[in-house]
């Protein structure tokens, strides 16, 4: 595969993020208290941020599940796209991230609109479903990524026609184009990847999302019920 050129990649990033993201204290608040909590630095970009906001925006989105919060950077992106009377559920295994990230989204002034439940996300979703928790409108997917084909089926059961579904990191640099994928992380996006793409109740498409690295966000969209 021929080399990638990153001095250029990393200079359209910060084009991109220059013109269209301009500095924001809470956004940058919120990163140096997962950084002082010793979070990994694993958010998703501020482009890629603005990304999920504008798709959440262009959908109306009410109520938005997110499954792995971190330190609630992207919640706080996804918060903001709410309607007035939208609500957010994110999904965190670690209580310590979860601490951070109910920190975070009450700066920014969710506290109200949000919530962050602590646990096994497939664990909190069957949980959702037997409680009937209604369906939502958004879905963003953003865990472990072997759990992605599971998290996927259990969302859909979340879900009503017209759901968006998203899901990170599902380039992997381009590991999941090998045979043999490189690490176990891109072995379970190509295996993710793969089965949006032969769904049958999902329309989707992969967009490249440009950072240091090249990875991408899977963004797909429930399909109606047809006659049976």
């Amino acid at each position: 595969m021929e080399r990638l050129n990153e001095e250029l990649v990393e200079s359209i990033d910060a084009y991109i993020e220059s013109l269209f993201v301009p500095d924001d204290s809470v956004l940058t608040e919120s990163l140096n208290a997962a950084a002082a909590a010793g979070l990994p630095p694993i958010n998703v970009s501020p482009n890629q941020g603005k990304l999920l906001y504008l798709i959440a925006k262009i959908g109306r989105a009410a109520r938005i599940l997110e499954i792995g919060t971190l330190g609630g950077y992207s919640a706080i992106w996804l918060a903001r796209a709410l309607s007035d009377d939208g609500r957010l559920i994110s999904l965190e295994r670690d209580p310590a991230h979860a601490k951070v990230a109910r920190e975070n989204l009450a700066r920014a002034g969710f506290r109200e609109r949000t919530e962050v439940r602590v646990g096994a996300a497939a664990d909190l979703l069957l949980e959702m479903i037997a409680a009937g928790e209604p369906p939502f409108d958004l879905i963003f997917i953003d865990a472990n990524k072997p759990g992605y084909v599971q998290y996927l089926d259990l969302s859909l059961r979340l879900s009503r026609p017209g759901t968006v579904i998203l899901a990170d990191n599902v380039i992997r640099h381009g590991g999941v184009m090998q045979n043999q994928p490189p690490d176990e992380n891109a072995v379970a996006a190509k295996s993710f990847n793969a089965t949006l793409a032969g769904h049958p109740g999902l329309e989707s498409l992969i967009v490249p999302i440009i950072r240091k690295r090249i990875d991408g966000l899977s963004v797909s969209i429930v399909k109606p019920v047809g006659p049976k």
